[in-house]
């Protein structure tokens, strides 16, 4: 079974991620900021990880940076999952190393078909 860690802190966001993926056969791993999110990585990469931008802490594009540096950070797939849509947001998100880009409010159909898109399923 592949697993999913979903950083978002907002634990409604991260339930819904949770109920969708797991629909989808991913094991999920959860943090509510990007520090939480690179300690997990730090004892065990994911495969997948869906990320929010806006927490405190460690926002998550640098998280990403973060994760990228890290060895074998080059191997989860990375979908940003926000509410910022501006060209550069998603510019900067996909330059430090994110695989794709999801608008917040999301559901089931948006999250497959980018986890599709990916490889991941």
């Amino acid at each position: 079974m592949k697993t999913c860690l979903v950083v978002d802190d907002s634990s409604v966001i991260r339930k819904v991620a949770k109920r969708i993926l797991e629909g989808l056969d991913f094991q999920i791993m959860e943090a509510e900021d990007g520090q939480q999110a690179l300690d997990q990585c730090q004892r065990m990469l994911p495969d997948a990880i869906l990320l929010d931008w806006n927490m405190p802490r460690m926002d998550g594009y640098d998280f990403l940076k973060a994760l990228r540096r890290m060895p074998g950070g080059d191997q989860p797939k990375v979908v940003f999952c926000t509410t910022e849509n501006d060209v550069a947001h998603i510019a900067r998100a996909l330059h430090a190393g994110a695989n794709e880009y999801i608008m917040k409010p999301f559901d089931r159909d948006i999250v497959e078909a980018k986890f599709q898109e990916v490889g991941l399923i």
